[in-house]
């Protein structure tokens, strides 16, 4: 087992004062027992399934951005979701948002974009320079609040990052202004956040994180239940492993699947928690491969796990939802959510792939997105094709289950738009 530290996670010379601060920290730091995993769900799991299969896909963006990235989604009181996602010329681009968009249950349509947080803001918050934004991660706790986390960065490239947070108490309409999580006893550089917090019986905050600077890890956040980070504890040793997904079993054991970013072939990593996150079991390969490709996991109301990943030994030209066992040791496809046209994932010529992107559009778009067609066939050259050959692209899933008990899956479609997928508990009866 990962012995818990603040130390662990910054790998610092203890040389001069450096050292004796370090020291210093770590002996002020005291060790409590945590509370365990708030479980309780609004799911009839034993309830006989009559409804009919339903698996519907939606684009959630709406702006034709150079570039859609790192999107999650939260289920809203009354059945509205709402997804959040960075947008920009490119990745680390100075003009790139967060923004978000809010589905109507009512309608059944996502609506129009609207934007949470700029670098301007973030830096006239914080009191820092800024110079990037990404990663957001949006959660609605037991206590009926809304939650942001986003990363930005300072100095330097991603390994310079810190995590910020905003926070809602009317389902998202208002929030806060953003503040930086202190999750270091020195400058507060290097970590980031992608995947979904876990959410605790007494209210705090379980929030996996990773580190890209000396060494690439996670770690686990333990915030209180006002978003103040109280504890970390180190998720494994290892230097190559990014991105974790935590998914409870119950109030004290969690599985937690991670990106392997490794320069070989890799294969998805693991670790497990029995004592509510505090310690982790030693990182270990389980079956699917992984292109250094971000995945998402969640409980199925089979008692196994659903996951959404790349299984691919490179490239992320498929997107797959699979099923595993609790134990890891089993693993089947259920679907593929999104596919290359081409079996090994290389370039089309564009005179092929035009219609097939436009067929792929339309059973997406919605009646609201339609009007973007045309003026998106436009812009594929420079954003899925060079010189006339063209790439298909789907990463980043994100999942989680609403109250109603379906599920709900968002993910960067060709670096374009951000696409929601969701399903019922029939449909995954019916792959079978």
């Amino acid at each position: 087992m990962i012995f818990r530290s603040w130390s662990l996670g910054y790998r610092v010379p203890a040389i001069g004062v450096v050292g004796v601060v370090f020291a210093l920290a770590w002996w002020l730091h005291q060790p409590y027992e945590m509370s365990g995993f708030s479980t309780a769900t609004d799911w009839d799991d034993s309830s006989v399934i009559t409804a009919e299969p339903v698996m519907q896909r939606l684009f959630v963006s709406s702006d034709l951005d150079d570039f859609v990235h790192s999107s999650s989604i939260t289920a809203l009181p009354g059945g509205d979701l709402l997804s959040v996602w960075f947008a920009g010329s490119r990745e680390g681009a100075a003009d790139v948002q967060i923004r978000a968009a809010r589905f109507d249950a009512a309608s059944t349509q996502w609506g129009d974009e609207q934007v949470l947080a700029t670098r301007e803001m973030t830096r006239a918050a914080v009191g820092k320079p800024i110079r990037k934004l990404g990663n957001p991660v949006i959660a609605f706790a037991p206590d009926d609040r809304l939650w942001l986390f986003y990363v930005s960065v300072s100095l330097g490239g991603w390994a310079g990052s810190a995590i910020n947070v905003m926070v809602s108490e009317d389902q998202g309409f208002t929030w806060s202004k953003p503040r930086q999580l202190i999750t270091s006893p020195f400058i507060n550089i290097s970590t980031l956040v992608r995947s979904a917090p876990v959410f605790h019986k007494d209210g705090s905050i379980g929030l996996p994180v990773y580190h890209e600077f000396l060494g690439k890890f996670p770690e686990y956040l333990y915030l209180d239940g006002n978003g103040r980070v109280v504890d970390k504890f180190r998720m494994a040793d290892g230097t190559n492993s990014l991105q974790p997904t935590v998914v409870p079993l119950d109030d004290r054991r969690a599985i937690a699947l991670l990106r392997y970013a490794g320069e070989k072939e890799g294969h998805v990593l693991a670790t497990m928690t029995a004592d509510a996150g505090q310690t982790w079991s030693e990182e270990r390969f389980v079956d699917p491969l992984n292109p250094n490709s971000s995945l998402a996991a969640i409980r199925s109301h089979r008692d196994t796990l659903l996951v959404a990943q790349n299984n691919l030994a490179d490239g992320r030209f498929r997107l797959t939802l699979d099923e595993a066992s609790f134990n890891l040791s089993k693993w089947s496809l259920i679907n593929t959510i999104d596919e290359s046209t081409d079996a090994e994932g290389d370039p089309i010529p564009i005179k092929a792939y035009e219609p097939l992107i436009r067929e792929k559009f339309l059973a997406a778009s919605g009646p609201r997105r339609h009007v973007l067609l045309d003026e998106y066939m436009q812009l594929l050259e420079g954003r899925v094709c060079r010189a006339g050959m063209c790439n298909f692209d789907y990463e980043y899933p994100y999942l989680i289950r609403s109250d109603d008990g379906n599920f709900h899956m968002v993910y960067s479609w060709n670096n374009s738009f951000i696409k929601h997928v969701t399903f019922n508990r029939a449909w995954l009866e019916a792959q079978k």
